[in-house]
């Protein structure tokens, strides 16, 4: 990784991973397994993917691009991952996010990584970069999670699509007390945000399921497995918004304050500094920056 004339030997390692069930198609009528071949239409053979190459097609004449030419691309030959610039943290919009790597130093001394990781920090500002990645141009961010510089390429600007709906053309009067119900609505929710208090309900329930098949089989009474679950009423278009926003407003203290009540009669769990009240300057600064 290069800025200016520093150069900062790193390794990449993708941050996340899928944590999904696999699961693959078979045919309902017997189970047998549908697989996916590249078959060429010409003589009709099954090609082996190291025989396959890419070409464009501009409606008149087809060229074929070999893995050589891909390869003889400048930017393509490039290992480097170049700063282009140091932007507030604040403007790099979200909706551009997309996947993660960490980045390693390496290196005999990780001096250079810790200078450039304590720069971004000391300045609340993100790296823009640029580097090639199987075979395209990628935009990334470059910034700091915990002691590890992260890397999280960016969609380009062209990619992100214009949101223009013609619902809100039409304008929109919104009451000081219908604002105020709403703010009490958000605030009686209001709480730091840790990741690890949320979990994968349908992988859950997936995983589940496959072993209550695997144990009983086709015979299986997913009632029975699951429980049966009623739909809550409420759903669909709020007629009268007001009333919505009271009644969530007084659900959401009646349901605050039994579980207060319920913590007061067992030791609790984790301190109860979760409450929106409770909550510090610092701890705001310190969740955007995790953001």
């Amino acid at each position: 990784m290069t800025f200016g004339l520093v150069n900062v030997p790193v390794k990449v390692y993708s941050a996340t991973e899928d944590h999904d069930v696999s699961l693959h198609q078979v045919h309902n009528k017997d189970g047998g397994r549908i697989r996916y071949q590249r078959i060429c239409e010409i003589d009709g053979e099954v090609v082996p993917f190291q025989d396959i190459d890419k070409a464009y097609d501009d409606g008149e004449k087809t060229v074929v691009l070999t893995k050589d030419d891909l390869a003889s691309l400048p930017s393509e030959k490039s290992r480097e991952i170049d700063v282009v610039e140091f932007v507030p943290s604040e403007q790099v919009d979200l909706l551009l996010l997309d996947k993660a790597y960490y980045l390693e130093p390496d290196s005999a001394s990780p001096k250079a990584y810790v200078l450039l990781r304590k720069t971004l920090e000391q300045t609340d500002r993100t790296a823009i970069v640029q580097f090639s990645l199987r075979q395209k141009t990628r935009l990334a961010a470059l910034r700091v999670r915990g002691d590890v510089l992260v890397l999280q390429t960016l969609l380009w600007a062209d990619e992100v699509r214009e949101a223009s709906f013609a619902s809100l053309d039409e304008p929109v009067r919104i009451t000081a007390k219908e604002l105020e119900l709403s703010a009490s609505l958000v605030d009686s929710f209001a709480s730091d945000f840790e990741p690890e208090d949320f979990s994968d309900d349908y992988q859950a329930e997936l995983r589940t399921l496959i072993d209550a098949k695997l144990e009983k089989g086709d015979a299986l009474d997913t009632a029975e497995t699951f429980g049966e679950h009623e739909e809550e009423e409420g759903g669909g278009e709020v007629i009268d918004l007001m009333a919505a926003l009271r009644a969530s407003v007084e659900r959401s203290r009646a349901a605050r304050s039994g579980g207060a009540k319920g913590d007061a009669e067992k030791p609790a769990d984790k301190p109860a500094a979760k409450k929106p009240a409770a909550k510090k300057p610092a701890a705001k600064k310190k969740t955007a920056k995790a953001s």
